[in-house]
């Protein structure tokens, strides 16, 4: 019996073998740019790369209210983007694994390459 393995199953090789993602998991991946596209939460994931920050914290450093701060970390928790890590009564956020710090760094990168060539 042959099963199709779930997205969230590492891939094998470089290429993560594109061709077969599912509709559902091609959704699930453009939900995951749309909120990435947003500025607000996009500084909050930067923010989190840089290492654990509270809730506050973050607020204080991109000037956010906290209330907003909580409300998109609650969204990219939501993606599996951010996880929250409990320390006493305080929960701190980070960057979720190492996939989404590299794809935030080479985009980055992306960015800040040279493009006078076209």
């Amino acid at each position: 019996m042959n099963t199709s393995k779930p997205f969230s199953t590492p891939p094998k090789g470089p290429s993560a073998d594109l061709e077969s993602l599912s509709q559902n998991d091609v959704t699930i991946l453009a939900e995951t740019f749309r909120l990435l596209g947003d500025p607000s939460r996009l500084r909050i994931m930067l923010c989190c790369m840089k290492g654990s920050s509270s809730v506050g914290d973050i607020a204080e450093t991109l000037e956010l209210s906290q209330s907003l701060v909580s409300h998109h970390l609650r969204l990219l928790r939501g993606a599996r983007l951010v996880k929250g890590v409990r320390q006493a009564k305080q929960i701190f956020y980070e960057v979720a694994d190492k996939h989404v710090n590299q794809v935030l760094l080479d985009m980055a990168t992306h960015i800040a390459e040279d493009h006078n060539d076209e």
